[in-house]
């Protein structure tokens, strides 16, 4: 008879990270100390963004170092939205401004896909260095444009006018709202993507990744599954930025800088690729750590860099990668 209790380390793991983080808000609340629902949900924000990572370069090894431009597209689709709303004008001179989630996220996940797939379209014609150099050359060029948006704040930003609504049924500006929204859009997009990479799309992919030319020879259109991969993981990048210009209030074009695409590789090294959850184990103690030892010294990354390449040499499969596996009991 099959135990209902998880029967490997891994699953314990993170069966108790899901009961803490549904147990974090009260926790918080009842030591007076709700800043550290606002660090958790960022946590989280970031998470779902290194998670959609993980698609491409966990299972289909596409180093690819710009994928910070399709969280911030994501995050400016609803910032722009917003301030159109607010400003009671029309973007484009045709379309109306909202606020409502229901319009502004899935609108920012389309915009965020249909610009991977774009990239995608360009960049997987390459491989290697080629292919990292033409990701960063794209991100840096949506940088530079969004900075240019002088009607938009430029390279100070924007504020967000408002914050998304779903017709009266959750309130974003309520901290522990916010965090139970991002944990459920987590938990709801690691269990889809779970189930892509178990697919046969998942298997093709995951075959590419492994032996392209041989995936090629026995008739697989390996370009076209990695064009899908590479769209489906911006849509969900996008999703992270529309969470992320909610949580921070305010969008920027840092938010898609080289540097912040950098971060989420390294998330996803640190945690562990090719397993969805390791990149949420790796958004939590890079995150967290960088709190920490920022609040400790000025000059953290000193001791945040030999700390990173300690846990890269001595965890090849990332920290998640640590936890034995044992077999399951029949």
């Amino acid at each position: 008879m099959t135990s209902l209790l998880p029967n490997t380390p891994r699953r314990w793991a993170v069966a108790l990270l899901a009961v803490a983080l549904l147990a974090l808000p009260p926790a918080a609340q009842a030591l007076g100390e709700p800043f550290y629902i606002s660090l958790v949900s960022r946590v989280l924000v970031f998470a779902l963004a290194a998670m959609s990572l993980d698609l491409i370069l966990g299972f289909g090894g596409l180093v690819c170092f710009g994928h910070a431009m399709f969280v911030g597209v994501g995050a400016y689709v609803v910032g722009i939205l917003a301030h159109h709303a607010a400003e009671e004008t029309l973007l484009l001179g045709l379309l109306p401004g909202t606020a409502s989630g229901w319009i502004a996220w899935p609108l920012a996940m389309l915009c965020a896909g249909a610009l991977a797939a774009a990239v995608g379209f360009v960049s997987l014609r390459t491989k290697g260095v080629h292919f990292i150099m033409i990701t960063l050359a794209f991100a840096q060029m949506a940088y530079f444009f969004f900075v240019s948006l002088r009607a938009y704040g430029g390279d100070d930003g924007l504020s967000l006018a408002a914050r998304s609504t779903f017709s009266g049924l959750v309130s974003l500006r309520d901290k522990v709202s916010f965090y139970y929204v991002a944990l459920g859009v987590l938990a709801v997009v690691g269990l889809l993507l779970w189930r892509v990479t178990g697919s046969r799309f998942g298997m093709v992919l995951q075959g590419a990744k492994a032996n392209e030319r041989r995936m090629v020879h026995i008739g697989f259109p390996v370009f076209r599954y990695r064009l899908a991969a590479f769209a489906l993981a911006g849509a969900v990048a996008g999703l992270a930025g529309a969470l992320l210009a909610n949580q921070a209030n305010f969008v920027s074009p840092a938010m898609m800088h080289w540097t912040r695409s950098g971060e989420i590789i390294v998330m996803v090294i640190l945690g562990g690729m090719g397993t969805l959850v390791g990149p949420v184990v790796g958004a939590f103690v890079f995150l967290l750590l960088e709190e920490a030892l920022s609040g400790w010294t000025e000059h953290w990354q000193v001791v945040f860099g030999p700390a990173l390449l300690l846990a890269v040499i001595y965890a090849r499969q990332g920290l998640y990668g640590l936890l034995p596996v044992r077999e399951s009991a029949r």
